[in-house]
């Protein structure tokens, strides 16, 4: 049989090279002919002999550079890593992600890159060069204000609109009366020549009263109030302020490019015609589509082209009568079918090339466009601070007194004015828009982007000064627990089959305490990954196979959801609030693991990773080498004050027989686990004396007589001195210290290979 084979590679390799030399050979024998022959009549020009192959090799790679698509890819990485960087660096300092983009395009525009590094901001965003970018970045903006059109819940909204569109209208009013106050008395220092006052002053009045409905709703989420009274409320009055401000700014473009309110009529007329057939025609059609394709299975591509084609008509529409095609790609986006999944499928497709791609390149445009310099005199500075005053003073004071009018508490009514306050990337959008009409000039400009930033800055510290004014005692902190003398168990999982198998391993060493136990699991999702219309459904389904499992263990469970921008950090902050006994946590792995990539990835994230230098400068490290974990554990064991166990899954079923590894006297807090084990499950429990001088510890010896004496027949030492592939034959689960696995993993014991599921402890 493999000589056979042989003979068929063989014969393989022949064809391959004789089918392959031979059209090679005539190949080259036509290019010959064709040059002696067919060019004799020509004017051609060749590089002569004499000519220098490494400058001509330079001269086109120079030509490559600047090549339009070129340089436009080359921005694009850069923007990318910029973005994701000082996005990281927000979300260290608990800021929203936007606030690090938007800084990351004020880095590099003229204000920083530019003002510091001039040659290379020219051949990285020459001037002719940025006609693309914006283009680029507005599908982007297209797309990602589809999105937010699809976030929206009309639903809470008509069922908690009274209050909300009170504290809604009154955010919107007071700032937009303030900001055109404030337009009349700086109309004639800073608005263009050519712009009459009415425009300005409905510009800044809108610019000052908008709200940045999903960062708001990230804020809300990651806090885990949404389903309080005070997030259902302000998610609802955001909504509603959504939908006013962007009727508001469709009504204040058509009044900008109509020159006057009475010439805009026509405009605003034609805009409302195109919201009715919208509403009376499209959704209904949609719907239908929607309610006979609602899986990915049934969802074909020609069905996902009519909406998308539906997506760029409207905002095709809208830019054509005059009110911009953001707000077109919003309607759409608004009348989207409300079934969840369909929704869910189609924020899929379109919320990662929007989000993740194409909208950091709307940030550093508008970076591009902000120069921070020109803000040069104290005056200017004087005059950035009062558009801030004003902004939080309409937006923080007038969405409190409502909220307060209407029946709210002092403490929720100051957060819904602080949550209202948040601007965000849809006050980019606006002064983008306002830009590009000519209405606001190059300061005001730059005045007002800083002011999206400081009142975007601004939401998370108000919100904890208002919770430290107004702190309830009665009210525990996340995951915190009245003690009580209860064993508790903390399940931190990210899949829910984890979370499964996390709470068969708990229930193995807890199920005997006779109800002086308590387990918790907690799922803690990506803020960027959830989407307020289908939170719960999604934190129902997270949840779902945990909940089977406790039933089929008759064992009670409680369960906590949140959505973070920063996993670890709450992972461990929640395991150290709560005095839990120990956190469990199921591994992550990386994807490149094993790879060529993988090697160098791991190589560049051990210099650069920002995690490493902040837990270097922070705290100690957990000891794990990075080859043992990955990242996102060895920061969650760095940050826990609690004990932790870092579970590796193979399969785990049950814990009848068990490998505990021992390497040194530190290890013997391992005997507890053992103890558990024993007592609460009647396991089967071999310890592994790694290191032989463990005989005469005698305070590690007493703890295993103490066991013995319990539980004679449920104990037995080997010394082991290495592990082996035999100490895991029929064993259920391996147990070690943190310190001896990281010992193990260095010295590259092959054994390990040879585990069951196994359990790494740190103390």
């Amino acid at each position: 049989m493999q000589n056979i084979s042989s003979v068929n590679n063989t014969k393989k390799i022949a064809f391959y090279l004789v089918v392959v030399g031979a059209f090679a050979l005539f190949i080259y024998l036509i290019l010959k002919q064709g040059t002696t022959n067919l060019e004799v009549s020509r004017q051609i020009v060749t590089s002569s002999k004499d000519s220098n192959y490494w400058h001509d090799f330079i001269t086109g790679l120079q030509h490559s550079f600047r090549h339009p698509l070129a340089i436009l890819l080359g921005q694009i990485v850069a923007i990318i890593i910029t973005a994701r960087f000082f996005g990281y660096l927000a979300k260290k300092v608990r800021q929203p992600a936007v606030v690090g983009e938007v800084i990351a395009g004020i880095v590099l525009g003229p204000s920083l890159l530019g003002l510091y590094f001039p040659d290379f901001a020219t051949t990285l965003f020459p001037a002719q060069s940025l006609g693309n970018l914006q283009l680029l970045s507005q599908i982007g903006l297209i797309l990602f204000m589809f999105v937010i059109g699809m976030e929206l819940d009309l639903t809470v909204l008509r069922n908690r609109a009274h209050d909300a569109v009170v504290v809604s209208h009154a955010s919107i009013i007071v700032p937009f009366a303030l900001g055109v106050t404030f337009a009349y008395f700086t109309y004639e220092t800073f608005a263009p020549q050519t712009i009459n006052f009415t425009s300005f002053a409905l510009f800044m009045g809108i610019a000052m009263s908008i709200t940045a409905f999903p960062v708001l709703a990230r804020i809300v989420q990651e806090r885990g109030i949404q389903k309080t009274k005070l997030g259902t409320i302000v998610i609802t009055c955001a909504a509603a302020d959504d939908i006013t401000a962007w009727c508001i700014l469709a009504a204040v473009i058509a009044i900008v490019k109509a020159g006057s309110f009475g010439s805009s009529l026509f405009i605003i007329l034609m805009a409302i015609g195109y919201v009715f057939v919208m509403l009376k025609v499209v959704k209904p059609f949609l719907k239908r589509i929607g309610d006979l394709h609602t899986s990915r299975e049934n969802l074909s591509q020609p069905i996902v082209a009519i909406f998308f084609l539906t997506l760029i008509l409207s905002s095709y529409v809208t830019e054509l009568i005059g009110i911009h095609a953001l707000f077109g790609a919003f309607m759409t986006g608004a009348i989207i079918p409300e079934n969840a999944k369909f929704r869910n499928i189609f924020i899929e497709k379109v919320e990662d090339v929007s989000v993740v791609l194409l909208l950091p390149l709307f940030f550093v445009f508008t970076g591009l466009r902000t120069q921070i310099g020109l803000l040069n005199e104290p005056s200017l500075w004087m005059t950035a601070g009062v558009i801030i005053a004003v902004a939080v003073t309409g937006k923080f004071l007038g969405s409190a007194i409502a909220a307060k009018v209407v029946g709210q508490s002092w403490k929720d009514s100051l957060s819904i004015g602080a949550l209202m306050n948040t601007r965000g990337l849809m006050e980019l959008v606006v002064l983008n828009i306002g830009y590009d009409l000519g209405v606001l000039s190059p300061e005001v400009f730059a005045m007002m982007v800083i002011m999206a930033l400081v009142t975007t800055m601004m939401t998370g510290p108000a919100l904890d000064m208002i919770n430290h004014f107004f702190k309830d005692k009665t009210t525990a902190a996340p995951g915190k627990i009245a003690d009580s003398g209860l064993y508790k168990v903390l399940i931190s999982f990210a899949n829910p089959d984890t979370g499964r198998t996390l709470l068969r391993l708990a229930n193995s060493f807890t199920k005997n305490l006779n109800g002086n136990s308590e387990l918790t699991t907690m799922h803690l999702s990506p803020a960027n990954d959830l989407h307020l219309y289908n939170i719960e459904e999604y934190e129902r389904e997270s949840f779902l196979p945990v909940l089977e499992e406790s039933k089929q263990l008759n064992r009670k469970v409680n369960t906590m959801f949140k959505a973070t921008s920063d996993l670890e950090s709450d992972i461990a902050e929640i395991a150290n609030k709560g005095n839990y006994d120990i956190l469990l946590i199921g591994v992550g792995k990386s994807i490149y693991q094993g790879t060529l990539l993988g090697n160098i990835l791991g190589f560049t994230t051990r210099i650069f990773h920002p995690d490493k230098f902040f837990d270097k400068h922070t705290k100690l490290d957990s000891g794990l080498s990075d080859s043992a974990l990955d990242l996102r554990t060895n920061a969650i064991l760095t940050k826990a004050d609690v004990p932790v166990g870092v579970f590796i899954d193979k399969d785990f079923n049950t814990a009848d027989r068990i490998a505990v590894a021992i390497s040194e006297s530190q290890d013997s807090f391992l005997l507890e686990y053992v103890q558990r084990f024993i007592s609460n499950n009647q396991s089967q429990v071999i310890i592994l004396e790694l290191d032989r001088t463990l005989k005469n510890d005698h305070g590690f010896k007493e703890r295993i007589r103490q066991i013995e004496q319990i539980a004679p027949n449920h104990i037995a030492i080997v010394s082991a001195g290495e592990i082996q592939s035999e100490n895991f034959q029929s064993t259920d689960l391996f147990v070690t210290s943190i310190s001896t696995w990281a010992k193990l993993v260095a010295k590259k014991n092959k054994s390990l290979a040879d585990a069951p599921s196994t359990l790494i402890l740190k103390k």
